[in-house]
């Protein structure tokens, strides 16, 4: 189903014209319009879906293999030194369009201060560990 309100929908079905590496039947494969580094691309389904908990199994399936594919042709050919795959889902994950996306963010020696992907590495509690471990029983 696609949302008519929804600007992913619209780039993805193209309705608004994109720079698009990539189409098949299930996804749009685009640059960034705002990269954070060269070769920064966006998967886009064709199908609505807010966020990952929305997608069906099929379409995240197909999708990671087509992260995959994709990311492997923007490392070789731009000959970047790594690759974010990065999937971000609500506001406070920083999840802007809400349209399940990933983001291909190629990498290059040097570019830490530009492209900020990073965490303060915290510490596993005990306490902490257990509640996790009660969600999965």
């Amino acid at each position: 189903m696609r949302d008519d309100n929804c600007i992913f929908c619209k780039i993805a079905n193209g309705e608004i014209p994109t720079t698009t590496l990539y189409e098949d039947e299930d996804f749009r494969v685009i640059l960034d319009l705002g990269p954070a580094s060269k070769g920064h691309a966006l998967i886009l389904p064709k199908e609505h879906a807010a966020n990952v908990y929305e997608l069906p199994d099929e379409m995240a399936a197909k999708a990671f293999v087509l992260a995959k594919k994709m990311a492997k042709k923007l490392s070789d050919g731009l000959k970047s030194d790594g690759l974010n795959i990065v999937q971000n889902n609500g506001e406070p994950a920083g999840q802007t369009v809400f349209h399940f996306h990933m983001h291909l963010i190629p990498r290059y020696k040097g570019d830490k201060d530009s492209v900020r992907l990073t965490w303060d590495q915290g510490t596993l509690t005990e306490e902490n560990k257990q509640e996790i471990l009660e969600i999965f029983k």
